[in-house]
């Protein structure tokens, strides 16, 4: 069937758990350095992109004060508005961002960096293939597949929570619009999610502005009510979050629930640190970031000293003159929007992620920026968050009902975290026990009891991100393993090349050209090649059996893409390599080989492709459940065409049925 759309992922190379063992081998411990992409940079660039990260890193954590303090003193679990609560949680929210943000992810996990690279899916790519037995590494591997499978219930949550909370501020400045609150806060998302596929490169520009003034306005607001109570400077000190557990313990507890939504967004400045570098994000925050939020909390402290319960509506907000409170709110908005627009873009590069690294089909993956190769727009990602996140907000109706929901996959995903890191210190970086250990329990008890309280939310709405993070952790496992068994699959029936080439080599004719067959695997002979001797009864002058293989690092130099193996009879194995960050340009790297005989000329060239249809049977692997599952995943993969950006009236694809 010429020029069709073939639907078998199975021409790209399948990475599942396994291979992702192996791979990863390819990256030394050394080159895991602290810095990232930030080392190269002169002091006016670190600059630059310390300022450019407040814009796009920090809108997460940046609008947290919106709803945080307030939720912990009048969400599900209340607490009295009197000195030791309210010095409590100052103390908490306080040491809370020095543990978790300033020591955890700045000073440690950000030096984890795989080539530049950071997130969840970079780290376990690191760290796979460190633990001592093959039992360790898979329970390694699935950890970061389910912390990948959090991020995604997050990616729906904090748009809707953010510009929630944001358009809320109305009901405070204007009463009259408080009917309003809905339909502008969901018409700000479908804008938002509107303007995805035009890209951020343009409306970027303006991030790191509207953001400098954000923070330095929550900075200024949160100084002048905290000067007029100044006592509240006090709650700095650890001791007073100790003696909030020793006075109310149980509430102190379940104070951890909202306490935590001060820290959300965290793990954003691991995800971006390819973006900017581990550098200029620390500097972000602990100079400007950091003291800003401390400052609006204190000042929000403050005023529930002063006001008590009539500022409890939403502290955030009457921190501001009457007059300016309008103005705040246009502001926080654009905040919102702008925290909005990271997590999204970081479900985009999560997925591109994942495809590379074999959890996930091919999806179709756009590029909005001709000049920054990482702005990409995937259609499908985008969509379905923003029914998502619509319907969440429809479903909520309110940003304290969304805090419930809020905390349990971002305190998932952070403990998780925290047991990747545990591999990274003892096995990649070679930390003595003695040293690993006090610093590894500090963290897991932190992360642990925000986890903990975060789990008595999940009947008012912490079950949405479960139930999302198992859906997902489902298809993305399912891939993995259906991918990994058909391979083995086709593997049992594979024919020795050396025993085909000198069978076919004396008996089927021979035709002017070159013809590419496509392979998941850099043995045997492929599907496609055997099929088209079959029923087409020639062979081409040139045979290249082509793999591509994805590497367990964001890129490969492009001076050793291409590895060739000649095989006699005009066969040659041909394998290209490319990090997980990159795209698979298939023509554009065959113009770059010169040692395969002549130059490839794409009108000279055929590509075959493999379709394979799966049958579900009673054979070991995967319950017939997830085999169907997998089926359906796999006809509805994107085109591998399109894919490796193969021409399209060069394609040829052949089909075959095998059974998992």
């Amino acid at each position: 069937m010429l020029n069709a759309r073939p639907r078998a992922e199975f021409c790209r190379p399948a990475v599942p758990c396994e291979a992702v063992i192996s791979i990863t081998n390819a990256v030394p411990a050394t080159e895991a350095s602290a810095g990232g992409h930030a080392g190269g940079h002169g002091k006016n660039g670190g600059v630059k992109l310390a300022v450019g990260a407040i814009g796009v890193v920090f809108g997460d954590i940046g609008t947290s004060p919106l709803y945080a303090f307030r939720e912990t003193f009048a969400g599900h679990h209340p607490l009295a508005l009197d000195p030791a609560h309210i010095m409590g949680v100052i103390s908490l929210i306080f040491w809370s961002m020095m543990i978790v943000v300033s020591i955890k992810y700045v000073a440690i996990i950000m030096r984890a960096d795989n080539k530049g690279e950071g997130g969840s899916l970079a780290l376990l790519a690191l760290v796979s293939g460190k633990t001592k037995t093959k039992r360790w590494t898979t329970g390694i591997i699935l950890l970061g597949v389910f912390a990948t499978a959090l991020f995604y219930g997050d990616s729906m949550i904090t748009p809707a929570v953010t510009v929630l909370s944001a358009v809320e501020g109305l009901a405070v400045a204007a009463p009259a619009f408080g009917a309003w609150v809905l339909p502008i806060a969901i018409a700000i998302l479908i804008g938002l999610f509107s303007i995805q596929r035009s890209g951020t490169e343009k409306v970027g520009f303006f991030f790191a502005p509207v953001m400098l003034v954000y923070f330095s306005v929550i900075a200024v607001l949160g100084t002048l009510s905290f000067i007029q109570t100044p006592e509240v400077l006090w709650a700095l000190s650890p001791h007073y979050a100790v003696e909030f557990f020793l006075i109310d313990p149980l509430r102190a507890f379940l104070a951890l629930g909202s306490v935590v939504l001060a820290v959300t967004g965290a793990e954003a400045l691991y995800a971006d640190m390819g973006h900017f570098g581990r550098r200029p994000i620390g500097v972000s925050w602990l100079v400007f970031v950091l003291p800003a939020l401390i400052l609006n909390y204190m000042g929000q402290g403050a005023l529930l000293f002063r006001e008590g319960a009539a500022a409890l509506k939403s502290p955030f907000y009457m921190l501001a003159p009457e007059n300016l409170q309008l103005p705040l709110v246009l502001l926080a908005t654009a905040a919102a929007v702008i925290a909005s627009q990271a997590v999204i873009t970081g479900a985009f590069s999560v997925t591109q992620q994942a495809i590379q690294l074999g959890f996930m089909p091919r999806l179709r993956i756009e590029h909005t920026s001709a000049t920054t190769e990482g702005q990409i727009y995937i259609p499908l990602v985008n969509w379905a968050l923003m029914v998502m996140v619509i319907i969440l907000v429809l479903f909520f109706r309110t940003s304290s009902n969304l805090t419930s929901a809020y905390g349990i996959a971002v305190t998932g995903a952070m403990l998780i975290d925290t047991c990747l890191l545990g591999v990274a210190l003892t096995r990649l970086w070679n930390w003595p026990i003695y040293a690993a250990a006090p610093l590894l329990a500090l963290f897991f008890v932190v992360d642990g009891a925000y986890f903990a309280a975060n789990l008595t939310k999940v009947v008012a709405g912490g079950w949405f991100p479960l139930l999302v993070g198992l859906i997902i952790f489902t298809l993305l496992t399912t891939w993995s393993k259906g991918r990994q068994l058909m391979i083995d699959r086709l593997r049992e029936a594979a024919m020795p090349m050396k025993i085909f080439i000198d069978s076919a080599a004396s008996s089927a004719s021979r035709v002017p050209g070159t013809a590419v067959f496509m392979t998941s695997t850099a043995e045997g002979v492929p599907h496609a090649l055997l099929h088209n001797l079959k029923h087409n009864k020639v062979l081409h002058e040139r045979i290249i059996l082509l793999t591509v293989k994805i590497v367990g690092q964001p890129y490969w130099p492009e001076d050793d893409r291409a590895h060739r193996e000649t095989l006699g009879e005009g066969f040659h194995r041909l394998v290209l390599r490319y990090g997980f960050m990159e795209e698979a340009d298939v023509p554009a790297a065959l113009k770059m080989v010169h040692e395969c005989g002549t130059n490839f000329k794409m009108m000279d060239t055929s590509f075959f492709l493999s379709r394979q249809t799966l049958l579900a049977s009673d054979r070991p692997g995967m319950m017939i459940w997830r085999e169907k599952l997998f089926a359906w995943m796999l006809r509805n993969a994107e085109s591998a065409m399109e894919f490796f950006r193969l021409p399209t009236n060069r394609v040829v694809e052949l089909g075959s049925q095998v059974e998992i």
